[in-house]
């Protein structure tokens, strides 16, 4: 691999999503089976359109959970969980992308996509409660008239 700006850049951007396992870890387990791919994260994804302008680390964090969900890469949704927790993405936000994303991909998809939230909430000792709504939900046939 070649180390230059583009490298380095993108190195530091996963390192900041996804702590030093993610970037250092990746690159120290590189072998001649997957250094280009390697090498293309790094240098493409993370350090050239992880870093343009027009949206913010959390708006790209929101969009790649959607699409990670639509095409249902839960080891790869598992993984940008974490690093949009790490860029600033809130546990109601990331529950809505969720919520949203059974419109467009489906149930199965959306139920594998808070599986995914709750297992990182749960490692990283975060409450799952956002924002109350199921503590007001009325059980069915026990509505109140």
């Amino acid at each position: 691999m070649i180390r230059d700006h583009l490298y380095d850049v993108g190195l530091r951007q996963r390192r900041d999503m996804f702590g030093p396992e993610g970037a250092e870890g990746q690159v120290e387990h590189t072998t001649d089976l997957n250094d280009k791919i390697q090498d293309y994260v790094t240098r493409y994804c993370f350090g050239d359109i992880w870093q343009r302008d027009g949206l913010s680390l959390t708006d790209r964090s929101k969009v790649t959970l959607a699409m990670l969900i639509a095409q249902g890469k839960s080891h790869e949704l598992r993984i940008h969980v974490r690093g949009a927790l790490a860029n600033g993405v809130s546990v109601l936000e990331l529950r809505e992308v969720i919520v949203h994303s059974t419109l467009y991909c489906g149930i199965p998809a959306a139920v594998e996509g808070l599986r995914a939230l709750e297992e990182i909430l749960i490692e990283r000792g975060l409450p799952s409660t956002v924002d109350d709504e199921s503590a007001s939900a009325v059980p069915a046939g026990k509505e109140t008239r």
